[in-house]
């Protein structure tokens, strides 16, 4: 049986790869756009699409960006500090990250409830945004679940120490 860090690892790089998959969408949207504008045919709503796919680009990227440690991190002053010190301040700001990003979910879902009862349209397209929005909840949703697994693992290994 997988651990659930094993499981949230894997569902950060699932997510990861929707969000490789909407990177290239958007890349292929736009040049297709491009080229047929040259003959006067553009493809109507390619900058809502592309708005729409950007979602996914960045909020199904987060997770796996956090399990790579890819975040831009300022260590200059952090490595001066005790080994005890650095892990109690790792802990504190996966803390601060989960609760951050918890938020954001939440906030997120209840937007895209309210989107989708009110029944609001992209103008182009006339597509509903609410589950872009949802996808935004669910990026987040799983970089604090994945936070919260960093917090508890830089906690115990602050009190081993």
């Amino acid at each position: 049986m997988l651990s659930p860090v094993k499981n949230l690892s894997r569902a950060g790089k699932a997510f990861n790869i929707l969000a490789c998959a909407a990177v290239v969408a958007m890349m292929l949207l736009s040049v297709a756009d491009v080229i047929l504008r040259i003959f006067g045919r553009p493809i109507p709503g390619t900058y809502e699409l592309v708005g729409f796919l950007g979602t996914i680009v960045v909020s199904f990227a987060l997770a796996f960006t956090s399990i790579e440690k890819g975040h831009i991190a300022v260590e200059l002053l952090f490595e001066k500090f005790p080994q005890r010190v650095q892990l109690a301040i790792e802990s504190f700001g996966n803390l601060i990250g989960a609760l951050l990003f918890g938020v954001i979910a939440y906030q997120a879902v209840l937007y895209a409830m309210d989107l989708k009862n009110s029944g609001e349209v992209s103008a182009t397209l006339q597509m509903p945004a609410y589950p872009f929005i949802y996808g935004i909840a669910a990026g987040c949703a799983l970089l604090c679940l994945l936070l919260i697994t960093e917090c508890i693992k830089s906690f115990r290994r602050t009190i081993d120490r």
